[in-house]
């Protein structure tokens, strides 16, 4: 039986390759997303199957990131955000979990860089990260700032909450510079006027919204990612967890969102 088994897995490992060559081919360019947003779920969960420490979880999912970016360029992708550590994980992880994983995801983004092929953009609030890992994303920025391919947004101490109440504060200095008032702000701001005020003001400013947000692990909530810039977006969740999304549930991901039919709230 366990022979059996081998052979059946041996034999679909086989078939995979032309099966996703197969729906790649069907996806319309059309139909096909510029950009999107990828909460990297399920690390832990994963260690824990496989009976290794968190590490071991985190170390095998940001292994994953740069087949997933690959996958994105063969498929005309243009923006990737990926959310790999939330506000809400700085404060409540034990030091003992929360120091191995920075320094993780600090040599997974130097390995991007390295590769020459994505600009590499942070987002979130550095400010709430060691001197040394934000310094490190700051400088795989530097380093990528003038390579042509595909942009990756790396979300390190990203809450989209937070992200908000920045572009807020970040709004206010502005017209505080110019001598507005509070009160003549206050006269200003409509709803159309904050949203084409805050959204140059995001950590995203300037780039188009998210058309797909994909989310591993089977969970099936936002958590707060991307929360102004996804009110137009398609939700696909998966529920492999991360270190285990293979290209056929990111091709899974684009079919089905090629299948729907956008309305943009209309």
């Amino acid at each position: 039986m366990a022979d059996w088994a081998g052979v059946k897995h041996g034999v679909r490992k086989a078939l995979y390759p032309a099966y996703e060559a197969r729906m790649l081919r069907r996806l319309p360019p059309e139909g096909r997303p510029k950009h999107i947003g990828v909460m990297l779920d399920g690390n832990r969960r994963w260690a824990r199957a496989v009976g290794r420490d968190t590490a071991y979880g985190h170390r095998a999912g940001a292994a994953n990131i740069e087949p997933l970016l690959t996958w994105s360029e063969e498929t005309g992708i243009e923006v990737v955000t990926l959310w790999l550590l939330s506000t809400d994980n700085i404060s409540e992880r034990p030091a003992a979990e929360l120091e191995p994983l920075l320094l993780i995801i600090a040599e997974a983004v130097d390995s991007l860089a390295d590769a020459g092929r994505w600009r590499i953009h942070p987002v979130g609030a550095l400010d709430l990260l060691p001197g040394h890992i934000a310094s490190r994303l700051k400088l795989a920025e530097e380093r990528t700032r003038d390579v042509e391919g595909m942009l990756v947004n790396v979300g390190v101490g990203y809450g989209g909450r937070r992200e908000i109440a920045d572009a807020v504060r970040s709004l206010l200095a502005e017209h505080a510079s110019r001598g507005t008032s509070l009160e003549e702000l206050a006269q200003e701001l409509t709803p159309e006027h904050i949203a084409a005020s805050i959204e140059g003001h995001l950590y995203t400013a300037g780039q188009p919204d998210p058309d797909l947000v994909i989310r591993t692990s089977g969970e099936q909530r936002l958590g707060g990612f991307l929360l102004w810039q996804s009110a137009k977006s398609e939700f696909y969740f998966c529920e492999a967890l991360w270190p285990d999304f293979r290209r056929v549930d990111f091709i899974r991901a684009l079919r089905d969102y090629a299948r729907r039919e956008r309305r943009l709230g209309r």
